[in-house]
């Protein structure tokens, strides 16, 4: 239940809680089709009512196992279930069964709310693929840059919004009558390209293509943070790994533990098999030599 056990039947767990994540994801979105909710609610409910028993006895089982995660002088069972429940983990999987039983004492409430809650259940796959957490990781890892970016963006879009105040202001007074209302323009312009308004006066569309423009090269500077911020990502997965695959290799032996740990560990990292055969091939060139 931890996510790393050695035992094949976790993968087997994990298959499970997949196949049944996205079969509740497609659920609520072929409920929402009133067709289909009319000819189908009965059935729909029924398949909510036990995943929300399964992913309610999954957390449980999760926050029980995690008692053994320490020994009574690391600071006893409570240390590892506490840090499962307040983890982003823990609250991912407290909130998938959360919209049912909000329905149950509080059934007045929107069931578009409810539905966006359940979607939420996908991001339980995030324990099983890397995939968020290298992203989650790599903006960390950033975050300078992205602060920087930020404010680089907040401060086009303040000048952006004042200068169309200023020009279109008296002409559109219902989009561009204050800065505020014009901030929204240049958000969106900034954003997406095209602020659904269009210019009148000659000074509107001069500011409007120059907003335009701002907006590729922020664009181009987040799309370039983040392909940096992915490729050293890997290149610190990639030294981790060599270096535990150059620890193992140093005696010449390699037990079944250890091959197996390295297994893992690849897995952990996804890398494949090429490049786990370039650091070896690589690790055998320096000790000839």
């Amino acid at each position: 239940m931890d996510g790393s056990p050695k035992h094949a039947i976790s993968r087997y767990v994990e298959w499970v809680i997949t196949v049944v994540v996205l079969v509740n994801c497609s659920a609520v979105i072929l409920d929402s089709i009133p067709e289909v909710h009319a000819d189908y609610k009965d059935f729909f409910h029924e398949l909510e009512f036990w995943s929300v028993m399964f992913f309610t006895l999954e957390y449980v089982l999760r926050v029980w196992s995690l008692g053994a995660k320490f020994s009574a002088a690391e600071g006893g069972a409570w240390k590892g279930r506490r840090g499962y429940i307040f983890s982003p983990f823990g609250l991912i999987d407290f909130f998938a069964t959360m919209p049912f039983y909000l329905h149950v004492f509080f059934p007045t409430l929107d069931l578009r709310i409810l539905r966006v809650l359940r979607l939420l259940r996908i991001l339980k796959l995030s324990k099983y693929n890397t995939a968020l957490q290298d992203l989650f990781a790599a903006v960390h890892s950033e975050r300078r840059a992205f602060g920087s970016a930020a404010f680089l963006l907040l401060i086009a879009t303040i000048v952006s919004a004042s200068l169309m105040h200023f020009a279109e202001g008296h002409e559109q007074p219902q989009h561009f009558g204050s800065i505020p209302h014009a901030i929204y323009w240049a958000i969106v312009t900034i954003t997406a390209g095209y602020g659904n308004v269009e210019p009148v006066t000659k000074a509107g569309e001069i500011i409007a293509l120059l907003t335009g423009f701002l907006g590729v090269c922020m664009a181009a500077i987040m799309t370039g943070i983040v392909a940096s911020a992915f490729s050293n990502q890997m290149s610190r997965k990639k030294a981790a790994y060599q270096s535990q695959l150059r620890q193992v290799l140093s005696d010449g032996v390699v037990s079944d533990a250890e091959r197996e740990s390295l297994r893992r560990l690849q897995q952990q990292f996804r890398l494949s098999d090429a490049q786990v055969q370039a650091m070896i091939d690589e690790h055998n060139a320096e000790k000839s030599s």
